[in-house]
Formats: structure tokens, sequence, C-alpha cells
């Protein structure tokens, strides 16, 4: 593998640092120098009650978050890993499919149909012989449902992909010395599922530290720290919404950290054998039982999605009190056609996707490949690629509107708030770790005799980088570029911090007709948005499994 020279393995450093680490720094610098003293900011968070509340639910909703998930999808990975039955396989793709789709889509489908007046509410209503709804989706409880349904999914995957190389010998060396299916278990296959299920525990608890989209719709007056911020940030007080960014990125940063413990303390999975065969059911009435019992559940996750398509289909004021609709049509699709307006947020969100996808694509591989080699520049580098991932994107949306709202360019600061490059600039810098890490995984399976034998054949860099290494690299450019376009394109946090009127995207223009009560508009964009993010989905995985 050919090397970058010192300094420009530096400079690559340099430019990580000024994009990711600067903007955090100067939040930092901003909450101490306050104009009412040096930490006077971060006193009066200390001396208010509601800022330590908010910081303790969102720990709290963090934590429980993790246990639900791992409840809910980690017997689903065993169950797709080690059972057999009819439809197996395209069921645990479909199980799966909740990680392709944008967080606030998700949250306003979960809404359509488990809310006061949702679908599903209204047939448990008149299954009970109820006059009102049987339960009220706001508050923790309701933020814990939509995360535990949207977040399941890590450990599903990260569990079954272990399951797929766990070897089973193991298993029955452990059943010939007379272990029973429960020693088994505590004894063989937990030791070796704890990388995966520690991984997956950080993650989900990360991701869930930094949820926006379920506490903003669903918490009412229940804050946690990131609708914390904005409400500073709306109400005005921006030195205190710059300490509640700098609280919270401290613990974002303490679990990366913790992360990267567990990862290097890990072993490498090696799989020696075969995994354990899967168990075909005892009759094949079972064995379809359990396949309708999968199908069941497929479409039980499935059904807020569907949920949202039937809403996108009902005009306005025509569903009141029955429990299905009595009209359904196109006029909502019909209201895209009357201004040219009305397809602006599609084309903004998908000319600031691609534009983050392709940026982040280059400046991911180059942070990379500096990171590619353990030295001192590449352990920095590796670091700031893991960054954005774990800062939650209200505190780093603070942390950019802070720093690129003046213009100081001795300072390294321009004045961006306001213009069109802020929004694409901060996908593109949030979707770095999805393209950085996935080529880093790629150039780990590289063989550098590849490379070294296109130089030896007279090939420059250049040459040898485009014909050999991207080549290699395209599964893993491919799906950090998928990740890091649906990341992108179906953003709303960031996006309701940073946005203009000229660079709102689909997830603002959602959120705007929610509160103008046009919830079949809201449907509607909500349908494209996830036809557009599977599509994209699709296309980029494919090109990832050529």
């Amino acid at each position: 593998m050919s090397r970058f020279p010192s300094l420009g393995r530096w400079a690559v450093v340099a430019l990580l640092a000024w994009l990711i680490g600067y903007p955090l720094a100067v939040t930092f610098a901003a909450a101490l120098a306050s104009p009412a003293g040096f930490g006077a900011a971060f006193a009066e968070f200390a001396r208010r009650a509601d800022e330590w509340t908010a910081l303790g639910r969102s720990l709290w909703i963090s934590t429980a978050t993790v246990a639900l998930a791992a409840v809910v999808g980690v017997p689903l990975a065993f169950l797709f890993a080690r059972a057999e039955f009819p439809g197996r396989k395209w069921l645990g793709e479909l199980v799966a499919l909740p990680v392709a789709l944008p967080p606030l889509v998700g949250v306003i489908a979960f809404l359509y149909l488990w809310g006061e007046s949702g679908v599903g509410t209204r047939l448990v209503a008149r299954a009970l012989g109820l006059a009102g709804a049987p339960w009220r989706l706001s508050g923790q409880g309701a933020i814990l449902v939509v995360h535990a349904y949207s977040m399941y999914v890590y450990f599903y995957l990260f569990t079954r992909a272990a399951l797929a190389r766990f070897d089973g010998a193991l298993l029955e060396a452990a059943a010939a010395l007379g272990a029973g299916p429960v020693r088994r278990f505590f004894r063989v296959t937990l030791p070796a599922l704890r990388p995966a299920l520690a991984a997956a525990a950080v993650l989900t608890f990360l991701t869930a530290l930094g949820s926006f989209s379920a506490p903003y719709l669903f918490g009412g007056s229940y804050r946690v720290m990131t609708t914390q911020i904005l409400a500073s940030k709306q109400n005005g007080d921006v030195d205190l919404a710059e300490v509640e960014t700098a609280v919270l990125t401290l613990l974002a940063v303490a679990g990366l950290l913790v992360a990267r413990r567990l990862e290097s303390g890990a072993a490498p999975a090696r799989q020696r054998g075969v995994p354990p065969a899967r168990r075909a059911s005892r009759s094949r009435l079972a064995a379809w039982a359990l396949g309708a019992a999968g199908w069941l559940l497929a479409l039980a996750l499935l059904a807020p999605h569907l949920t949202l398509l039937l809403m996108s289909l009902v005009p306005r004021a025509t569903w009141t009190t029955e429990l299905l609709p009595p009209v359904l049509g196109l006029a909502n699709w019909g209201q895209l056609g009357r201004g040219a307006g009305a397809l602006v947020p599609v084309g903004n969100s998908l000319w600031m996707a691609v534009a983050a996808t392709v940026g982040a694509l280059v400046l991911g591989f180059v942070a990379a490949r500096t990171a590619a080699r353990r030295d001192r520049a590449g352990r920095a580098a590796e670091l700031l690629i893991g960054l954005p991932w774990a800062v939650p994107a209200t505190a780093f949306a603070v942390a950019l509107a802070t720093t690129w709202s003046v213009d100081r360019p001795w300072q390294g600061r321009f004045l961006l708030v306001g213009t069109a490059a802020l929004l694409p600039l901060a996908y593109l810098i949030r979707c770095l770790p999805s393209t950085g890490r996935a080529t880093l995984a790629g150039l780990a399976q590289l063989d550098p005799g590849l490379e070294e034998a296109a130089r030896s054949l007279g090939a420059s860099k250049l040459r040898t980088l485009w014909r050999v290494t991207v080549p290699v690299l395209r599964p893993a450019l491919a799906a950090g570029a998928m990740l890091a376009f649906l990341a992108a394109f179906g953003d709303f946090v960031l996006s309701i911090v940073l946005y203009t009127f000229d660079t709102r995207p689909i997830s603002i223009e959602i959120l705007s007709s929610l509160r103008l009560q046009e919830t079949g508009l809201a449907a509607v964009y909500g349908v494209i948005l996830t036809a557009l993010s599977a599509a994209a989905f699709l296309l980029l995985g494919r090109e990832r499994e050529r």
C-alpha cells in the first residue's frame, strides 16, 4: 500500500481537525467566555435543576433503550440464525429494513399508526368497546417504544453476524462434556457474542443519547438534553445552549472512548469451523406456523410505513371519527404539481445529499488512507473520523452555527450561517464516519502486494490508485456512500437548526405540513423520502455486492 508522506498525512489531520474538532473547541471556548463572566454559563447550568433533570433523563432513556433494543433484537437474531422455516431469508431482510428508513419518517409513521387518533389505536379502541383512545402516545414511555422499534436493528444485525461466524464445534465439544443447553449458552455462546453485543450496546446508547425526532415529537414537557438545547437556542439563551452542547459532547466523547477500548480489547472473530446447523421444525405444521408468525412480525414492523402510504391518500378533513378513511384519492399528491415551490424541498434534499455524499467519499477515502498507517497521524485521523458519529447531531449543529456565524478568516472562521453552503457542509461532516470507517475496513482487507505489483510495472501513484485500489475498494465505498446518502437525505436534526428558507429539505417540509394540520401532504413527503431512500439503498446495495 502506498503511503502518504508525513507532511501530507498531517495536512489531512489538520483539515479534519478544522472541520470537526475546531467547531467543538470554539463552542467550548464560547461557553466559558460568556458575557456574564468566565465560566458563568457553566455555573448557571449547574444551579438549574431543569438542566440536571434533562441530563438525567437523557442517560436514563439511553440506558433503557439499550435494554429494550436488546430484548427485541437478540432473540430475533437467534431465531433467524438458528431456525429454519419457510420464507426465513426474505423475512430476515424485512426485519432489518428499519435501518434504511429516515428516523423522522419512522417517527411520523409510528404517530399515524399508534397515536391517539391512529389507525391501530382506533382498531384497539373499537375491539375493546372504548369511546376514546386506550393510551396517549407521549412522554418517556412513547420515546422508549419508538426507540426500541427503530434501534433493535443494531442488536439484530450485530448478533446475527456474530452467530454466522460462530464455530459450532465449540457447542458440540461442550455437549460431549455433559453441558446442558442453558450452561452451553452462558458458558460458550454468550462469551463469544460479547464483542458484538458490546458494540451494539454502545452504538444504541450513543444513537439514543443523540436522538431528537422522537423526544421532539412525543416528549412534550419531558425534556432531554437534545430538545433542551434547541429550546434554549430558540429562547435566545445562546450561552446556555453552548454549555448544554459542551456537556452533551463530553458524554458522547466518553462513549466513543469506551467504544474504542471495547473494540481494541475484543479478540478478532475468526471462524475455524462452521456455525451450528439451523434447526428444522419437528413437523410441517410447526414450520408453517413459525413462518406465519414471522410474516406477521414483518407486517407489524412495516405497518407504520404502510399507514404512512394510506395517509397520503386521505384528502384533507375527510377522515374524522370513522375506523377507516371513508375517502381515498390523489388530492394530496396533486398539491405537488400546483406550484413550483412544492417540489423545492425534494430538489434541495437531493442536491445537498448528493453533494455531501460525494464530498464525504473523497474526504473519507483520504482520511482512511491516512488512518491506515498506525502512526501518530493515523491514530489522530481515526479518532477524528469517528467523532461526528459520537457527538449528537443537535450538539454538532449548535457548534457549527456558533463557529460559522462570524467572518474572521484570521481565526479560521467564515460566515456561512444563512448561506446555502452550511447545511450540505454539515451533512458532509456528519457522514464522514460512514465513508471513512467503511473505507478503512476495506483497506484492512487490501493486499499490499497488489499496489506494489502495479508500481513495479511502471504505473504511477494516480494510475495505481484508480486502476487497482479503487476497484478493490468499490464494495466498501458503495456501502459507505449508501449510509452517507441515507443519513444526509433523511436528516432532520441538523436541518432544523441550520436550514434557511431556500435550503429547506423534505424533513422540514414534513414538520411544517404537520404544524399546518396538512397531515396528508406531510405523508406524501414522507412517502417520497422513504421511496427515494429505499431506491438508494437498493441501488448502492447492489453495487456493494458486485
